[in-house]
Formats: C-alpha cells, structure tokens, sequence
C-alpha cells in the first residue's frame, strides 16, 4: 500500500511524511477514524515509506526489496495484531496463525470493518477479540533487532475491542517501549480506548472521506456513472460501504424507490401487493438497504421543505425527486413517514415476515399523500 493509493486526504499524507523526514517519530501513534475510512490503509502506507529504501518526495518507490514485501505484507520487521474468533478456517489461538487469511482479506481491500474480516474467517456469529495473552506476547515478537529496515513495527488493529487485562498488557509496552519501535493503534472507535492508553499515543484524526474522493475512488473500479453517484450518496465517506453498494448494481434504489412512491400515491394496492411479495424474498441486507435508502430520502425531504436545500447531499437525477414528491406531502406527514420506515427497519432486523412489514408499511405511507 502507498500514499497514492488512497484517495485524497492529502494534508493527513503530508504530516506523516514530514515526520519520517525530520525524524519525529512518535514511538506511539493512534490513527483515528472513521468506519470504512482510510486509517487502516493509512497505516499501512506509512509503515511502507518508513523503512522504504529509496523514499521519493512524496511516497515510498514502491520497487526496493523492503517495498517488495510490505506489498505482499510479508516484511521481517512488520507485526499484526488484529481481533481473532473461533474460525472454521484454521484453529489457531492468535494472530500469528490467520496471518495468511489476514493478507489476503487486506489485500483485497483495506478499507473493510470487523464484521467483513469475521465473515472473511468463517466466525459466523462469534464475537473477535484481542485475548491477554496476545498482548504479552508482543515483547516476544519484538525483542530482537530489526532484520532489514531502520524500526520494527507493531500494528494493532481494533485495540478499542480489548479488555482490561488485554489493554493494561499493552498499556505497559507502550510505557517502556523497545527501541527503534513503533506502535501504530488503528481504531475506528477510538472513545473506547482507555484513556491511559490515548494519552501514551500521538494522535492521528483522519477523517472521512468526501464524495468527491468516494467518486473518485469508484469511477477507476469502471462503474457505471449512475451507480458510482448513488453509493456516493448512500455511504456518507464510507468507503468499505460504498463498495458494498456498488457490488449490488442489479439493486436500483432510485428506481425501486420512485416506483413504490407512485404506487403509494396512487394507492395501487394489487401493485403495492407485487412489491411486498418481491421484497420478501429479497436477501435481508437488502430489504434493510432498501428502507435505509428510504429513510435518508424521506430525511432529505424533511430538509428541502424546511428550505435548507443548500444542505442537500442528493444526486442531481435524484433532487428533482426530492422537490416534487415534497409537494405531495405535508412537513408533519414526512415526519410520520420516517418514524414508519424506522419502526419497519426495526421489525425486519428481528426477523418479521418481510411481507407483512413492508405491506403494512406501503399502505401506511399510502394515506400520509396530499391528493387533488
């Protein structure tokens, strides 16, 4: 991973190579982010230019022998630390033994969350943690000089899910660390972290990514434009979510969306009947996408007929929507609206019929029209 890699976030890029340069190097750092942000990847691109062979002025060459191998995340000085569960993949007790896994599901993507690396591994609904003895077993990790480059390099991910005894066992390395060591402590919940441990880090705010990068990023995945807009709209900097989306493009929200407004409108019940038997056998992410999408229009409206339009993050073929169907309902009727679809939501993620929710939902809805 390099710094150009990743999209935009240019004056986060430019503090970490200035410190690499004048060699300030914290021996601890806390990059901090956002779901689906760029701490991760940051991490890695900085670990890369660190003990790069022939830095350039703006990124690690990404041709020396060190470069090589932090591309394949098999450098000698570079360690991981990551949340593990039980796995059907393999029935290793740390780290060391997903570290083939590991890779893979990094190099892919790294931009994933928790939920993506314990489905990667096959957790199902096990719970990833960073067990106390992992923790200890770090100075046994780091106890010999560097092989190759110029610092040995520990990076933690998700150490916000650790418990007491896992983060007083780290808390302790980071205290009296070896030298020529670095600690980069990636997390996206960082409030969770002790504060003993926030104080022993410099701290590193990277924050999410703007639609601008999102579409920049998508575009080079050779997406269609319509697509590449909409997840734009959908993921609010998220990028790990934005890709998600973007791999349903069968899934036209807009479409689907508009057409179950007219139906509603029009209080077409044998069409409205249709739309409640397809949404039923939709995967349930899906159906809980669906209405998701439902609920940041509905919220946009509330917006525009507040006359706040200026704050509107809509697409542009998805803003005249926004203005005519605001129209046809009163600002109390959409807040109405909203408090359904949520209580929808609410009902399919503990497994109500699909059917009978999204039913009840349309023609609900169906009664909140201003009709001539």
């Amino acid at each position: 991973m390099l710094f150009k890699d990743i999209p935009g976030l240019e004056p986060i890029k430019s503090t970490l190579r200035r410190s690499v340069k004048n060699s300030h190097l914290a021996h601890a750092q806390l990059f901090d982010f956002p779901p689906g942000g760029a701490g991760l990847a940051m991490a890695l691109a900085f670990s890369t230019y660190i003990n790069c062979e022939n830095k350039q002025e703006d990124d690690a060459c990404g041709t020396c022998a060190s470069c090589f191998k932090m591309g394949k995340l098999i450098h000698p000085d570079f360690h991981f630390i990551f949340p593990i569960a039980t796995s059907k993949k393999t029935d290793g007790k740390t780290s060391e033994a997903f570290l083939p896994l590991w890779r893979t599901f990094l190099l892919e993507n790294p931009y994933r969350v928790l939920p993506d690396w314990l489905d990667f591994i096959s957790a199902e609904n096990k719970q990833g943690n960073i067990s106390v003895e992992e923790a200890r077993g770090i100075l046994r990790k780091l106890s010999v000089k560097a092989y190759e480059g110029e610092y040995k390099i520990l990076l933690i991910w998700k150490p916000d899910i650790m418990n007491a005894a896992s983060s007083n066992a780290i808390l302790k390395i980071l205290e009296e660390p070896p030298e020529k060591t670095l600690f980069l402590l990636v997390s996206d919940q960082s409030d969770k972290l002790l504060t003993t441990i926030i104080s022993r880090t410099q701290r590193i705010t990277i924050p999410a990514f703007s639609d601008d990068e999102i579409r920049s990023y998508l575009k080079k995945q050779d997406i269609s434009e319509s697509i590449v807009n909409q997840a734009t709209y959908l993921c609010d900097g998220n990028l790990s979510e934005a890709l998600k989306l973007v791999q349903e493009d069968e899934d036209d929200r807009s479409g689907w969306f508009a057409g179950w407004m007219r139906s509603c409108y029009k209080y077409d019940v044998s069409h409205l009947v249709k739309l409640a038997d397809g949404y039923d056998v939709m995967p349930k992410e899906r159906q809980k996408g669906l209405l998701e999408y439902a609920l940041r229009l509905f919220r946009d409206m509330l917006i525009w007929s507040n006359g706040a339009g200026e704050l509107l993050r809509v697409p542009q073929e998805e803003l005249t929507f926004v203005q005519n169907f605001s129209k046809a309902v009163t600002f109390d009727s959409l807040e109405r609206m909203v408090g359904e679809v949520n209580t929808a939501h609410y009902h399919i993620e503990r497994n109500v019929r699909a059917k009978m929710v999204f039913l009840d939902l349309s023609l609900t809805i169906a009664h909140f029209f201003q009709r001539k």
